[in-house]
């Protein structure tokens, strides 16, 4: 039996790709590496998209990870690379639960950079961002 080396977690925000990523890590014992961490800058300032799919590039080169998000312009690479996905497809109805209440929660979370702190302002067009996930992703995956 080959053993799992390379694991992307996919799926829409707030269906637990972070939590589930960070506790396959502990239980495998592969490094995890978050691509909300690494694109986000402090105050949501996104980073520049050739560094950002370079750092991703250099992360699939290693041989062993987690990378949790989906991030559709890197998800076929991360696919392609991968040797178990594990694609979290719940209801919308439970992801814009979840990230409704962590953001009106303002819930610290690791998989996020520093200085990027859950805001209410732009909770109406994260939600409706989740809403419209399934229908902008079906077929991608």
């Amino acid at each position: 039996m080959a053993s799992i080396r390379r694991v992307a977690v996919i799926g829409s925000p707030g269906a637990g790709k972070s939590t589930l990523a960070r506790r396959l890590g502990e239980i495998l014992g592969l490094p995890v590496y978050h691509l909300d961490r690494l694109y986000w800058n402090p105050g949501w300032r996104e980073m520049p998209r050739d560094r950002f799919e370079a750092m991703h590039a250099a992360l699939l080169e290693r041989p062993r990870w987690i990378i949790d998000g989906h991030y559709g312009n890197t998800l076929e690479a991360r696919l392609d690379a991968a040797d178990t996905v594990v694609y979290l497809d719940f209801p919308r109805g439970i992801c814009l639960r979840r990230a409704f209440l962590r953001t009106l929660r303002r819930e610290s979370r690791p998989d996020i950079s520093a200085g990027c702190p859950e805001s209410v302002s732009g909770l109406p067009s994260f939600l409706w961002y989740i809403w419209k996930f399934r229908d902008k992703n079906e077929g991608a995956i």
